[in-house]
């Protein structure tokens, strides 16, 4: 896989000078960089790195003086993000999954396969299942009977799909996802000491041990178009309704979706969020990484809630919370800045106690 710098900077839509015919096999970082890379210097601060490597094309930030770096090429990066995507997805040589379906994988004979599917070594595809077109499924997946998969999906190893989930099309699933497990939904024959500190907020009432018995999910997972899910991440099927994830959303590596939730359009859930059931999450929703969310609550539109948050309650729409429990993030960090002076503050008192002791009553 092979561009030229030319070919690179039209697919980016940004502006070329120099030796544009130059030949670039990968991008690296400015340090690291040989004579076939593009090194990505998108900002004043990796400069210097660029004497270090062999890079004669580069992409920099708008007005830098590539000729003095000695480059012979450069592409001018005015959002460097942007250009990142733009430059990876070029350059990703992918899985090395083959083309067409290997001899070990068990397909059904009911599974209806898209054109151009490519599916690896060890996987299993159920009964009545649909896979799109331009799809990769990658070794030891498995997709579940009745489950639908749209077009242009990639699954990497050992992903499974459960069944009747229905995904929409460029889904993007890292080794490991597990999407269509069972939620977790227990119940007691009596009233337990859980419902009660629930209502009581502490005490367990006069509830006996029981045993847990288990809720089944008869609901499933909807996915939209265009949706990712990190590695080792886990949706939960629906108990009666479907577990739902909008358009564009995408869930990060140990990412929890717990049964009934329904995530709107482009959130994005970072690493080790844990989401628990019959949450309403809306659209552009940030989680933060290690985000903890409580049952039967919603999240309005354009939440952002910084890693390590616990949301307890309600969060409406364009808040920016943070902490445990979760409030506005400008609260915390008062309350954040009072606590470092607490140890300040408690000196003070101590100087003024003893200042007031030594005091005659006279006095």
């Amino acid at each position: 896989m092979q561009f030229t710098v030319q070919q690179i900077a039209e697919a980016l839509g940004a502006e070329a000078e120099g030796n544009t015919d130059l030949t670039i096999l990968r991008a690296a970082e400015p340090g690291d960089a040989g004579r076939t890379d593009l090194a990505l210097a998108m900002s004043p601060k990796y400069a210097e790195a660029l004497g270090a490597g062999q890079a004669r094309a580069a992409i920099l930030w708008p007005g830098a003086d590539w000729q003095a770096s000695g480059l012979e090429a450069v592409i001018f990066a005015p959002r460097p993000r942007m250009a990142m995507a733009g430059v990876t997805v070029m350059l990703d040589r992918g899985q090395g999954v083959q083309p067409g379906i290997h001899p070990s994988a068990v397909i059904d004979p009911t599974a209806e396969i898209g054109s151009d599917v490519s599916i690896g070594p060890l996987a299993v595809v159920g009964a009545r299942a649909r896979v799109g077109a331009g799809s990769i499924i990658g070794p030891n997946c498995v997709i579940g009977m009745d489950a639908t998969l749209g077009e242009g999906a990639l699954l990497r190893e050992m992903v499974s799909i459960g069944a009747r989930t229905v995904i929409g099309d460029r889904f993007i699933a890292q080794p490991g996802a597990r999407i269509g497990s069972d939620g977790f939904s227990f119940v007691t024959p009596e009233v337990s000491g859980v419902e009660n500190v629930r209502k009581t907020m502490g005490d367990q009432g006069d509830a006996r041990a029981q045993n847990w018995l288990r809720i089944h999910s008869l609901g499933a997972v909807e996915i939209g178009d265009d949706v990712e899910v990190g590695a080792n991440s886990t949706v939960d099927n629906g108990t009666i309704r479907n577990t739902r994830i909008g358009h564009g959303s995408k869930l990060d590596n140990l990412v929890h979706v717990g049964h009934n939730t329904r995530v709107g359009n482009d959130c994005l859930l970072c690493g080790q969020t844990g989401v628990s059931g019959s949450v309403e999450i809306g659209n552009n929703v940030v989680l933060g990484g290690q985000t903890g969310v409580a049952d039967n609550i919603f999240i309005g539109d354009g939440v952002i809630a910084a890693g390590g948050t616990k949301i307890l309650s309600n969060v409406p729409k364009g808040r920016v919370v943070m902490g445990y429990p979760a409030i506005k993030m400008e609260t915390h960090t008062e309350i954040y800045k009072a606590q470092r002076r607490l140890p300040r503050l408690a000196r003070d008192v101590e100087t003024l106690k003893k200042a007031v002791s030594k005091q005659s009553p006279s006095d």
